[in-house]
């Protein structure tokens, strides 16, 4: 783990599921955010010892940018009864839409924070895209409906999950990704244009690691 500024966390982990036909990395990155009074957790997947403390410690909240990206969500939920910012998983009829799936394939919808929904939907805060959350969060449209972007003003951080990422050739966003659920690169530049007008000092991609506002006016140029 590495503080990229005062309060500012960054850490790494293989990711449980991988699979060597993924285009992403194994290792994949988390972030943090203390304030000395609150403590918010991004992404989170094998939470280090520091992290665990501080949560015992402070107002906590973990808070993920699509709902695939539970990662060890239900660990830090279990142990310390955190609540959970998280956008909505893809409906059956989402599914239907983006992937070809007949009803019956579907099924009730994504198993996305299954757990989280059924065992603690008190801990759940579902949000969306427009949405302004604790701490300052500001939340912007991504590649999916349920995949968000967000900026942390205090920090001057963006945060993104699969939107924006780093597969071995810089911050980008994925064609293949794109394609898979109709969106065009264009779409997405206009829904990230505002980012271009804050103070951007930190990109923080959770598939590759930190980066900076020329790396984010490069992708959205």
């Amino acid at each position: 783990m590495r503080e990229l500024s005062p309060g500012l966390w960054h850490w790494q982990a293989p990711h449980p599921e991988w699979r060597e036909s993924e285009p992403w990395d194994e290792n994949v990155s988390s972030y943090a955010i203390d304030d000395g009074e609150r403590l918010l957790v991004f992404d989170p997947i094998a939470p280090p010892s520091e992290i665990e403390e501080l949560a015992g410690e402070r107002e906590t909240a973990i808070v993920l940018t699509a709902p695939w990206h539970e990662r060890d969500m239900q660990g830090l939920v279990e142990r310390h009864g955190v609540p959970v910012y998280a956008p909505r998983p893809d409906t059956a009829e989402d599914l239907m839409r983006m992937f070809g799936l007949t009803a019956a394939q579907a099924g009730d919808g994504s198993p996305d924070l299954v757990w989280l929904r059924a065992e603690r939907p008190d801990n759940w805060r579902p949000y969306e895209a427009g949405d302004r959350l604790p701490g300052g969060i500001d939340t912007f449209p991504g590649h999916k409906r349920n995949d968000i972007v967000l900026w942390i003003e205090r920090r001057r951080a963006v945060i993104a999950g699969d939107t924006l990422v780093d597969f071995g050739s810089g911050l980008e966003m994925n064609e293949r990704w794109l394609q898979d659920v109709g969106t065009t690169r264009e779409q997405v530049v206009e829904g990230l244009q505002p980012l271009l007008e804050l103070p951007v000092e930190h990109v923080l991609a959770t598939h590759g690691g930190p980066f900076d506002m020329a790396a984010l006016e490069r992708v959205l140029s």
